[in-house]
């Protein structure tokens, strides 16, 4: 409840600095036969596999980093992945008025594998879990954006979303769960 009410403070916040501005200072892409909602670029994302080599395993922080010493190569806490899927999501569903200034996004990080440091080393593709945040932004000018975020815990997946022993640091993950309200500034073009 709390959320929803930062948010609708930070939309009544944009509609008052949206009418303040003046018709010469209006975003230049403002196209008038673009479709008002989902317009031909609604979406934009990106996504990324990585591949840990064996020594640099990514940690969740889901297990202690000396859980092999509690049973060695049998320990049940091997959170430790080897491979991870991660991407962003933007949407920007209205095309025309001060409303293309808005946008949703989500970010999602998947991560895979099975090993302990310095007592197993393995290809294996166990699923481990997802990490996500999503949020809403208001574009406001010269490339600065109004930014909602809601961070969960990490959800563990399959066989090991249940506690895996003494090494097990609970599901708080590298981050843990947060909210926060935030301004970001993007500069530069790519070249590509």
């Amino acid at each position: 409840m709390r959320q929803l009410l930062w948010f609708l403070v930070c939309v009544l916040l944009f509609l008052q600095f949206a009418q303040a501005q003046s018709s010469n200072d209006k975003m230049s892409n403002e196209d008038p036969d673009q479709r008002l909602f989902f317009p031909r670029d609604t979406l934009w994302g990106w996504a990324q596999f990585d591949l840990a080599p064996p020594h640099n395993e990514i940690d969740p922080n889901l297990c202690r980093a000396d859980a092999g010493t509690v049973a060695g190569v049998n320990s049940p806490c091997s959170e430790f992945g080897r491979y991870m899927l991660s991407g962003v999501i933007e949407i920007r569903p209205f095309g025309r008025t001060q409303l293309r200034r808005f946008m949703l996004f989500g970010e999602p990080s998947f991560l895979f594998g099975r090993n302990l440091p310095q007592t197993l080393y393995t290809w294996s593709f166990d699923a481990i879990g997802v990490e996500r945040s999503w949020g809403a932004a208001i574009y406001l000018n010269k490339g600065f954006e109004l930014r909602v975020t809601q961070h969960f815990l990490f959800d563990r997946m399959g066989a090991r979303d249940r506690n895996l022993g003494v090494a097990d640091l609970g599901p708080n993950g590298p981050w843990g769960r947060y909210n926060t309200i935030g301004v970001r500034k993007t500069f530069g073009t790519r070249r590509w």
